[in-house]
This record gives structure tokens, sequence and C-alpha cells, in this order.
């Protein structure tokens, strides 16, 4: 890349970011039991989500708040806070003439698009919760049974289908008797429909003004559901007051520079999961900010839609996966204009849904400075969908990935000690009231004290010192023990094998329960596989058992076990590359987007079996 000398990553300074102050109070009990929370009040906050969108409206009309590639020839679409603001007005008063009833919400079958964000505002200023469901339940799943299921749950109002004709099939799986249906470029054949288009011309009348000013900090503004790992979704109540709290926390923990340049996020994750609809949506649109809504995803074949908005898109914040970091710093190795355009305005960059490996982020900081002399600070948060989602955050110039951090103004941490780690409950201004229709599974979420027991486990970095912030380690179901009646940390050990293995494994279930030593069935990271094999276009089975590939796993997880011992919860004795991706029908991803290793390794039970064989195959990669 530039022939100019650099200093080396390692003490290159890092970038400037305004940090909230870690002032944190910790509370120790008799019983083991340690309390934390942040000295510092919680900041003001916005009555509702739609009075921001009112707020830039008046104040940087012009200003883009959304803009998505669109026809045939794949460019931006623009719309401003001004042009969106008359949008949503008309569509809410559409809604408004609908009569839809009360208390009951607005289903959003689609990706994330302009439409279903103008839509998810007009829904709430019309005091309709918007209930975002996973295109998965539509496109992916042969019997549909998730999606009747949500159905029947909630009982929507209406129904907005970006196309009805790619929905088609879904829809004609449900009872939409008395359900008006919006659909935003198609219709679906035999299933009546109002257009979009028709309902935002809607003219407005001051009926829309009086619904708004009746929305209050507890009014629904939306039902997301969990992934349904242990079962059917449940849908989690998003008040406002939730919404914007949680909101307010994290751009608390960053207080934004009133002199540095706009916000502009380019981003993938779906609107109907809470990590992209609440942690990257609403902090957007209460900043301000630009928002690029990416097609791209960080999958095989996907990716490239990614790298081509990065090419034109310079992010002041970013946020990815794990893999989609391995893709973007290996495009990046390869491409300094990209490069170039990718730090320039960069400030943060975060991540999330598991550890990032130690080997790539020195190869994304190696590039930081390559490019622009100084490093960029990776940071992530954690929470689920049932605590708005993000609680605790890594608000500091922290070098060490695989922290969760510590809890947000306004957040209360509890941790109950478990075996050698800590159950982590969660109390505060952004946890959710309850699950929609289930008074039954609310009242078993929370502990006597109040506490949301979101089934985490974690550990102090530093135990004198809890400041130093904390460590995910796994959820606390997961543990077992082997026949050697020594206890297997699932969370901890899995982390360790990705990060050992690196960058061969995406993630992987981690089995051994009854047995007397530890394996992994894994999925591959297949464009590291590519990667390693040189051959960009290598099939799927070309490239995971390519020799090169079997021997940087093998590589890793000996290197492992020789820094393991010899402990045997600790030692990884076998491991299998699998094809099949994690599946959503099979409940194999948590909402956070956590493998569920109990659904994994029981749906999975004949590769377990194999993993095990008293004379394996040859797709068993055999190391003790």
């Amino acid at each position: 890349m530039d022939a100019v000398v650099t200093p080396s990553p390692h003490k290159a300074p890092l970038r400037k970011i305004n940090w909230l102050e870690r002032d944190i109070a910790v509370e120790r009990r008799d019983d083991g039991v340690i309390v934390l929370k942040s000295r510092i009040p919680l900041m003001d906050f916005e009555r509702h989500i739609p009075a921001a969108l009112a707020k830039w409206a008046r104040q940087k009309p012009d200003r883009i708040w959304l803009a998505q590639r669109k026809g045939p020839d794949r460019q931006w679409r623009k719309v401003s806070y001004g042009e969106a603001k008359q949008t949503v007005d008309a569509l809410t008063q559409a809604l408004l003439d609908l009569n839809l009833p009360l208390g009951r919400p607005l289903v959003i079958l689609s990706g994330n698009s302009i439409e279903h964000a103008l839509m998810t505002q007009a829904a709430m200023q019309a005091r309709t919760a918007v209930a975002p469901l996973s295109p998965a339940y539509s496109l992916m799943s042969e019997d549909h049974a998730k999606l009747k299921y949500i159905f029947g749950l909630i009982k929507p109002a209406a129904v907005m289908v970006q196309d009805g004709a790619q929905f088609a099939k879904a829809l004609a799986a449900l009872d939409l008797d008395g359900i008006p249906v919006i659909h935003v470029d198609r219709a679906a054949e035999g299933i009546e429909s109002l257009a979009f288009a028709d309902l935002v011309a809607t003219p407005v009348t001051s009926e829309v003004g009086e619904s708004i000013a009746k929305i209050t900090p507890d009014s629904v503004g939306k039902l997301l559901f969990t992934s349904g790992s242990t079962g059917m979704p449940k849908a989690v109540v998003n008040t406002q007051r939730m919404m914007c709290a949680n909101a307010a926390m994290m751009m608390q923990a960053r207080p934004r520079d009133p002199n540095g340049p706009d916000s502009i996020y380019l981003d993938w994750m779906p609107w109907n999961h809470t990590m992209g609809g609440n942690a990257l949506f609403n902090p957007a649109l209460i900043d301000g900010g630009t928002l690029y809504i990416d097609d791209g995803r960080p999958v095989p074949g996907l990716f490239d839609e990614t790298l081509r908005n990065l090419r034109e898109i310079s992010p002041t914040y970013y946020a990815n996966v794990p893999a989609g970091y391995a893709a973007l710093a290996a495009a990046m190795e390869n491409d300094e204009a990209l490069c170039r355009n990718f730090f320039r305005n960069l400030g943060l960059v975060a991540y999330g849904g598991a550890r990032l490996p130690d080997d790539l982020y020195d190869r994304m900081q190696a590039l930081a400075v390559r490019t622009t002399g100084e490093r960029i600070v990776f940071y992530t948060g954690w929470g689920s969908t049932e605590t708005g989602p993000t609680s605790t955050g890594t608000y500091w110039d922290t070098e060490r990935v695989g922290l969760i951090g510590l809890p947000f103004p306004g957040v209360e941490l509890k941790l109950v000690p478990f075996g050698p780690k800590y159950e982590l409950r969660l109390r505060g201004i952004n946890v959710m009231p309850g699950y929609h229709g289930q008074p039954e599974l609310t009242k078993a979420a929370f502990d006597e004290e109040g506490f949301y027991k979101i089934g985490d486990a974690g550990v102090f970095v530093d135990p004198d010192d809890p400041s130093q912030g904390l460590i995910f380690s796994g959820r606390v179901a997961e543990d077992f023990k082997l026949t050697t009646g020594t206890f297997v940390q699932v969370g901890s050990l899995r982390v360790a094998a990705i990060a050992a293995a690196s960058p061969v494994i995406q993630d992987a279930l981690v089995a051994g329960h009854d047995r007397d030593c530890v394996g992994l069935l894994v999925w591959p990271n297949l464009d590291a596989c590519r990667a390693i094999t040189g051959n960009p276009a290598a099939t799927f089975d070309d490239a995971v058992k390519h020799p090169a590939v079997i021997a940087r796993l093998r590589e890793g997880l000996r290197a492992h076990n020789a820094e393991a011992g010899t402990s045997s919860s600790l030692r990884i004795a076998r491991a299998m590359l699998m094809s099949e991706p994690p599946s959503i029908d099979g409940n194999e991803l948590t909402d956070k987007g956590y493998i569920n290793q109990g659904a994994g390794l029981e749906r999975r039970k004949a590769l377990v079996e194999r993993l095990y064989a008293a004379l394996p195959d040859s797709d068993v990669i055999v190391l003790d």
C-alpha cells in the first residue's frame, strides 16, 4: 500500500474517541452476589422515536436520512428528513383511516427497505405497534410453522409486505380474513391488497397531530421476536421509553463531537432483529445521521455488494460480525482505494455475534495504521431482545477483544455466583415490561428483585478491579460433564477454539456430554478456506476438504491443546467440518446470533455419533 513509513500497529496511537467516564458502584453481598451500576445519571431522552424524525425534519430537512440501491441500474435512492416526515404523516393518516383496532400490531414482512422504515414510523405515529418478522420465516421455512404461530399469538391488525409476489406462498399459508394487506412492489396473486403508493398520496388532516400527541412513553412501539431457540418465538414488548432510553444510553457512552462530521452509517443488520432495528437504527435516527441500507451480507456471493458500497460510502461508524470483518480485511489487503475510503472518516468500528479473533483484530489494525497512521477502537456491547438490546458496552480504549464491557447509566448488572463464573441478570429502564400475551413466561423471566434472567454467564477481567469489565462466558445452561467427571465450560472453550483455528472456523458446536473427551462440529468460514487454497472460486467441498485447510485447522487446534495442558475439559480430541448452515426452523440460532448448543447437537445427533465412532471415517479429524 503506501510507501510512507508508518508506525508499528502496536505502537500507533488510537483514533480519539470521547468516552463516558467509568464510574461504577460495586455492591458486594454476603452471599457472593455482586451488583454493578454506573454512578452517572442517564441523560434526558426523547419521549418517543417519531419525535426524532420530526426534530430533524424541522432542523435539517434537506439532510439525507435513508438511502438504498433500487432499480435495474442499482443507483442510490435517497430520502431526506423533510421528505420522510411528509411521507410518514401521509401514511399515518392512511392507517388512521383504516380504523385499525388499537392494541393489535402491524406486521411487516420485508427485509430492510426505505418503505419498511417509513411504515414503522407511521405505525408508531398512529399508535399501532410494528412487528417486523424475520423474512426467513416466510422465505426459507417449508411449513411456515413459526409464521403461523406468531400470527396466532399477536393477532395482527394489518400486514405490510415489500413484495407480495415474493411472499405469496407465506401469505397463502395465513388466515388473512379481515386483515388489510399493504404491498410495496407487487401484489400477491389472489390476495386483495392496498398499494403503498396509494397510501402515500393520502391527504393529511389534524388527526395525525392529535394521534402523535397521544403517544406516551408507555406506548408499545414494537413487538420484536426472540429466535425461538428453545421453542416458538416470544414477542418482546418494546415500549417507547424502553427504546428511547436505550438509544440515549448508547449515545451517552460515546458523546458526539458537535464539530465533527455528520454521522454516516452503512449497515445490513436486519431490522426484525433488535441489534439492527434498535441498537443501530434508533440511535442513527436520534443522532440525525444518514443510514445507507446495505443489501450485502457477510456470506459468500453477497459480500461483493457490501464492498461495492464501501468503495462509495465512507462511514463514520461501522458494525459487522467477525465473518464480515474477515472478508473485508481480505478485500482491503488487495485494494488500496477501498481501504482508504473505508478508514477516511471512520471514528469507531463495532463487532458482535461472536468474539473477534486476535489475528483478525491485528490485521484490521495494520490496515488502519498503514492508511491513517492511527489505530481504530473496536467496540462491542451486550444484551438481548428483552433489554432493548444493549445494556453494557466497552466504552473505553480497550484493545482486548471478547469483552462485554460495563453497565450503561440506568442499568444495574447483577452477578450471581455460578461455579467458577457468574450468572448475569439485568434491571433497568431499558428492560422489557414482559412478553406479549404470555404472562407466565414474563413472570418466569425475572427474579425476586425484578432482574431479568438473561441466561448468560460472565467473569471479571480482574476480580480486584471491576472497572476493567467483564468477559462473556457462554450460556449458563450449556456446560456439561465428561465421563471423567470434569465440567466443560462450553462458552469459553468454543471461543478459544474459534480463535485458535482462525480463520478456518466460522462457528462450532461443542460436543462431549457423557463422553470421555471433547469434540467439535465446525461450521467453516468458506471465504477464508478459499483464500487458504488460493482458489477464490473453489466449490464448498474443494475448499473445506483441501489439505491446506485441514492442516490449518489441525495446527490451530493442536496449538490450543498444547496451551490447555492435560485437562480433558479443555482439550479438543476430534473435529468435523459441517456443510449445512445453522437452521432457522431447527432453532439453532439465538436472538443474539449465538449458536444454540443444545438444539444444534440434538438436531445433528447423527454427526455426533460419527464424531465419536470407534473407527472414525475420513471426515473426522482426530487430534488426540
